[in-house]
């Protein structure tokens, strides 16, 4: 039988909102077989996560300018072209999240989100304002799926580990969730989600 969930937690990037740094750099560097050495040796994934852990946009860039200083201007568009990233919700996801909201339940979320673009993202998809709170690694310096934050998270909004369920897109976050002693599923799709939240006896 499985534990009663009294705590909902959503990550937010390819969950509530779809992420893809191609969508600007189709456009800055056309040719795709160019990008992607750029998206491999560059700006990588493994750089940006250095900003969603907490380092500034301002020393990110002069780190990869010093080494490929003919690519100054690309290097500064990941940032300043950032929004085109981040084009759209998923409305399905969202209304789920906001359903839960409005039935009364305990919703918060947990993202790995540089400081400064999640104010953004807040200014352009307002209902993520709209649970009890949020945990952004990058404002913490505690990255997904470090247990650590996960920790700092139920310690932060007063959640029971064994009663918390978390949704996330990342395997890896889903089990760093579960060896924090949380209950996790790995989002694919909003159908998805709403059959293994009923699994949980959460009816959206």
């Amino acid at each position: 039988m499985r534990v009663e969930i009294k705590h909902i937690v959503f990550d937010i990037g390819k969950v509530l909102i779809h992420y893809d740094p191609n969508l600007p750099f189709s456009r800055i560097i056309p040719d795709a077989e160019e990008r992607r050495w750029f998206f491999d040796n560059v700006c990588t994934h493994d750089w940006n996560l250095e900003q969603d852990r907490g380092r500034d946009w301002s020393v990110a860039e002069a780190l990869l300018i010093e080494q490929y200083p003919e690519r100054e201007a690309q290097i500064r568009a990941f940032r300043k072209h950032w929004h085109e990233m981040v084009p759209h919700a998923y409305q399905e996801s969202v209304a789920i999240m906001e359903g839960l909201i409005d039935e009364g339940r305990d919703v918060t979320m947990l993202t790995n989100f540089a400081a400064d673009t999640f104010r953004h993202a807040r200014e352009m998809y307002p209902f993520l304002n709209r649970p009890r709170g949020v945990t952004v690694s990058g404002e913490i310096f505690l990255i997904k799926p470090d247990v650590a934050i996960y920790r700092k998270h139920a310690e932060d909004f007063g959640l029971d580990p064994a009663r918390t369920i978390f949704i996330d897109d990342s395997a890896a976050n889903v089990d760093g969730a579960k060896a924090a002693g949380w209950q996790a599923v790995q989002f694919t799709d909003a159908a998805t989600l709403r059959r293994d939240l009923g699994a949980y006896g959460i009816a959206v």
